[in-house]
């Protein structure tokens, strides 16, 4: 069976990523894949359609595009509409928020897709060149910052001028995951001074490489898959004590905790935000989820007392030309183990499908408590 890759242009609010990009494109086209790409699919993301090479065959009409394909690749979830314009058996592949779609889930098995998330990969080292949510985290975590200096009303780096020296702003960076971490170095290369705090501590020793001090809560809750595990009562309250002081110190707060199908936790209360001095920053990164600060309202900014608390939900969208390189060579690298001589096998023995699978001859495979 031939491989034919469906593109098609994202309809969510503010996105401008492509699933595909030129580069990526020639490589599986190489391997026999056959494109369908609706017009303009990757303009907003820096790509005209004559960047792509010429197996790429371009459709004014998007039902097209959907009911041509056998593979359909997506950055965001298909919406209604699409899902019933795609053949039966079409394998979807994408970010799919499965902890909080259970109806889109249900409708792809219905219609007998094959579905895979992304966000749902296994996080093991044969399976990292496909890891998208880091690939989209690190992008996510560089332009926290950017937006945090651009926010606030001091220099970032320490000046020495004829007027007298400039101290460096002190930033704190809550979460030392992928985005974390980048926060963490970005924040340094930018000149300021970096604490950083995250629950699992063996992080310690990661962000003392990037030069940024660990700031020690005596709270550790290491979870599954490299995961934090959601904190108790009075690991929160320990926390939170250390958290507060920290907090009210800092010119910048980057805030990156997550825990997986759940609200983001909570860490800073209105009152913690009052200690902090006026043109302080907030970048909430926990905003998808319900934000980690009390203040924070989804894809808005927040004047708080003089406090700026921004709730970003899609960082990597800002920044598409390289969100979608590393998203389209993460998917890339998902599907090339599959491709044989007879076009697509997965291979159902592979952790990698089974544990990413949504849907599956006609039946929901994916379970949100993993039973």
């Amino acid at each position: 069976m031939a491989i034919k890759i469906g593109i098609i242009k994202e309809t969510a609010n503010n996105e401008t990523r492509v699933a595909v990009v030129p580069e990526i494109a020639k490589k599986l086209a190489a391997s026999g894949a056959e494109f369908l790409i609706e017009k303009n699919a990757g303009r907003s993301a820096g790509y005209n359609d004559n960047n792509y090479p010429k197996v790429c065959a371009f459709q004014e009409s998007r039902q097209d595009v959907l009911s041509g394909c056998n593979i359909l690749l997506t950055v965001n979830p298909p919406n209604d509409k699409d899902i019933t314009s795609l053949k039966e058996n079409t394998i979807v592949i994408g970010f799919m928020n499965p902890f909080d779609n259970e109806s889109l889930i249900k409708q792809m098995a219905k219609q007998n897709l094959v579905s895979f998330s992304v966000e749902l990969i296994p996080r093991i080292s044969r399976a990292q060149s496909m890891d998208a949510l880091s690939s989209q985290a690190s992008i996510a975590g560089y332009k926290a910052v950017v937006l945090a200096a651009n926010h606030s009303n001091k220099f970032f780096p320490m000046l020495t001028t004829a007027a007298g020296t400039v101290r460096p702003s002190q930033v704190l960076v809550i979460g030392a995951g992928v985005a974390g971490l980048q926060a963490i170095a970005t924040a340094k290369r930018l000149g300021s001074r970096v604490l950083a705090f995250d629950v699992r501590s063996s992080t310690k020793e990661q962000i003392e490489s990037l030069g940024a001090t660990f700031l020690d809560t005596g709270v550790s809750a290491e979870g599954d898959g490299g995961y934090a595990r959601e904190l108790t009562k009075e690991e929160l309250k320990k926390q939170k004590e250390i958290l507060v002081e920290n907090i009210g110190q800092s010119d910048v707060v980057i805030t990156t905790a997550a825990v997986p199908g759940k609200p983001a936790p909570k860490l800073i209360d209105k009152a913690t935000v009052s200690k902090m001095m006026p043109g302080s920053v907030i970048i909430d990164l926990g905003a998808v989820s319900g934000g980690n600060c009390e203040v924070t309202k989804a894809d808005e900014t927040i004047d708080f007392e003089g406090v700026l608390v921004c709730g970003p939900t899609n960082l990597a969208a800002t920044m598409p030309k390289h969100a979608s390189e590393l998203y389209s060579k993460n998917l890339a690298n998902f599907l090339f183990p599959a491709i044989g001589e007879n076009g697509l096998e997965i291979d159902w023995d592979d952790e990698i499908f089974t544990g990413s699978n949504l849907t599956n001859n006609g039946k929901v495979t994916f379970s949100p408590n993993g039973k």
